[in-house]
């Protein structure tokens, strides 16, 4: 995988038999699953540092109950 000036990498997709619609859904689908739609949401605007770190702990506490409720579930607890 190569990367461009800032280190971030670059998706390359390999076009066979003139195939551009599955080129198209292989893009999007390893644009996807690196990220890369929801990073482009979240630089739209400029995020201030304070708004930057209150979300990054929002995201924390979500992913914290999202992991005791999936061991809750999976010991049987209700």
């Amino acid at each position: 995988m190569t990367v461009n000036e800032e280190g971030l990498p670059l998706v390359q997709i390999v076009v066979r038999d003139n195939n551009v619609e599955q080129a198209l859904r292989a893009l999007k689908k390893k644009m996807q699953r690196e990220g890369t739609f929801r990073e482009m949401k979240r630089r739209k605007f400029y995020e201030k540092p304070s708004e930057k770190k209150a979300r990054q702990k929002a995201e924390a506490v979500r992913r914290a109950r999202k992991l005791i409720r999936k061991k809750l579930q999976r010991e049987g607890g209700a």
